[in-house]
């Protein structure tokens, strides 16, 4: 007769009697599907969502949904929290989660990683969240070589004193993951949309990154809230008088400003186009259809013959760069502008030739005459330091007439920036393409117009102009005593005419072509063709080989020099 046990191998009776549930993996998952479905539903009751309503912000997965491609969010940390359970009957009764939301999603079909706070979890406080789950997706971005994505809101897990009560003891507090946000910043883009009051530990993840944009009357930054402050300096001020938009846009502490969380979401988008997954990897290079031997007309007048008038170079920069569109058309143009609000006189954005990413680089005559300033020096170097560590090549279009003077230059510390903008130029390894589209003068001239000193690809429009100083206060400086001699203004002025007119003779750019001090002259409206075919070159020749010496330097690891690998 057959034994138990054989019943049981062959599905006897014994066997059928057995509660499934109990041979299976379906009870588990069924409580991990229940707390994922309370967690992934906003509670309408819960004060903390009713508060970020009550503030026009969008719940924290909404966020997600609005910016990553549909359907793409794969969590990590799905039922980190604390779960409540009924004390009878054991059932699950709510759920509350940790005030980070991390994981992968896509972006335009390309992989990133995200890490996003829900400031209606204790707004944010580390009371609220789960020790080290925001740095470990900053560590997963690093090794999986995506790009990071953080949105921030509330001090993004950093501390409260309401945990010393928890601890039952106070602490000495240690970098709260921020090396692991440096580490990062050294191998794969890093951005950060700034989406509420930002403080403490959010406040400094907010500047360690590559790209950061405040939304306005939503959002401020500070290192310390008001009530901090007021405790602190006496200063009874609000969220926005001590950290709104209008104070760190114009400061250079973030980059960009929008005008809603959607237009925020679509300049990351937009930011993270022209740049690699990593520094291991080129950047994404587009189909256009824009032709590359478009030659714009209004190129040859865009520059007046008076040395003194402004134009408008933002304009200059779309005649150029690949379009969907006309030039007057912001939308279709493929320039997108970075740190429009600070450091005014340099323009610094990203564009497309021919399809292939590049930074551009400019002055601005409309502001301060294009005179770089102190706050101007410090977005050259970030702007070029970006570029060279994301191996996009630059077109460096430039007017510049020298470093800002003064007083206040001189109190800003203006020529101490200026030589961290000259270094970070001097020291790109990647390409640089120079025109000079109109004057270069003293040591800002020579940093701008000539970047790695005679090693780069250099051209000139017949409107340039340049020397160790701008004509009419050289003169001034080097004929002093003979104008002070003279008997009157009017004898004064004329001597400053006859001095003007015999130096015009020389100033010509051609006079300077002779002598091969500049490479090539040439018509403005051979621009686009003659960049397109350099940016085109740089992509198929230069750019893999700079790739593969990244590769040999850094190996497998990815993690450049301990994290040190990026200039801040």
């Amino acid at each position: 007769m057959p034994s138990d046990n054989d019943n049981k191998r062959q599905g006897g009776p014994e066997e059928k009697e057995v509660d499934d549930s109990r041979e299976n993996w379906e009870h588990p998952l069924s409580e991990l599907r229940a707390q994922q479905r309370l967690i992934q539903a906003p509670n309408q009751e819960d004060p903390g969502y009713i508060r970020q309503k009550a503030n026009n912000k969008l719940w924290v997965r909404e966020r997600l949904t609005s910016l990553l491609d549909n359907g793409s969010f794969l969590e990590v940390g799905s039922v980190t929290g604390k779960p409540n359970y009924d004390e009878e009957t054991g059932v699950l009764k709510s759920f509350t989660p940790a005030n980070s939301v991390t994981g992968f999603g896509k972006v335009d079909g390309r992989k990133v990683f995200i890490t996003a706070d829900d400031f209606s979890v204790r707004g944010g406080h580390a009371d609220g969240g789960i020790q080290m789950k925001a740095p470990y997706g900053e560590i997963l971005a690093r090794k999986m070589r995506v790009p990071l994505i953080r949105l921030l809101d509330g001090s993004s897990g950093g501390g409260s004193v309401a945990t010393y009560l928890t601890l039952g003891a106070t602490y000495i507090p240690g970098l709260a993951g921020l090396g692991k946000s440096m580490d990062a910043m050294a191998v794969v883009p890093v951005v950060s949309a700034l989406l509420g009051p930002v403080v403490g530990l959010a406040a400094a993840k907010a500047v360690l990154g590559h790209f950061s944009v405040m939304v306005k009357g939503l959002s401020q930054l500070f290192a310390a809230g008001p009530p901090v402050v007021k405790q602190a300096t006496f200063e009874d001020l609000s969220k926005e008088v001590l950290g709104g938009w209008e104070i760190h846009a114009q400061n250079g502490t973030v980059d960009n400003v929008a005008s809603s969380e959607v237009d925020a979401f679509q300049q990351i988008r937009r930011f993270l186009s022209y740049l690699p997954s990593s520094i291991f990897s080129l950047p994404p290079v587009h189909a256009t259809t824009d032709l590359p031997s478009r030659r714009e007309e209004d190129l040859i007048a865009i520059i007046p013959r008076r040395r003194a008038r402004p134009y408008d170079v933002r304009k200059l920069i779309r005649l150029i760069v690949d379009t969907n569109g006309t030039p007057d058309d912001l939308n279709s143009s493929s320039f997108f502008e970075i740190g429009y609000t600070w450091g005014r006189c340099i323009v610094t954005g990203f564009a497309r030739l021919s399809g292939n990413p590049i930074g551009v680089l400019t002055s601005d005559c409309m502001f301060n005459g294009g005179a770089i300033d102190a706050l101007g020096s410090q977005k050259t170097a970030r702007f070029a330091t970006l570029c060279d560590h994301f191996g996009l090549p630059i077109l460096n279009l430039v007017d510049n007439p020298g470093f800002a003077i003064g007083s206040v230059a001189e109190r800003t510390a203006t020529i101490r920036h200026g030589a961290a903008a000259l270094s970070a130029l001097y020291n790109a390894t990647v390409p640089i393409y120079t025109v000079v589209i109109r004057r270069a003068f003293g040591v800002a001239g020579g940093v701008f117009a000539d970047p790695d000193e005679g090693m780069g690809t250099r051209v000139a429009w017949p409107s340039g102009d340049w020397g160790s100083l701008p004509l009419e206060g050289g003169i001034e400086a080097a004929y002093k005593r003979q104008l002070d001699a003279a008997e009157s203004e009017e004898a004064r002025e004329k001597i400053m005419a006859d001095l003007l007119e015999k130096f015009e003779s020389v100033r010509s750019p051609l006079k300077t072509a002779h002598k091969f001090g500049v490479e090539e002259i040439i018509d403005p409206r051979d621009t686009r063709p003659l960049v397109c075919e350099w940016a085109t070159h740089v992509y198929e020749h230069l750019l893999p080989q700079l790739s593969i010496v990244r590769q040999n330097k850094y190996g497998l690891d990815a993690k450049p020099s301990s994290g040190r690998g990026y200039r801040l």
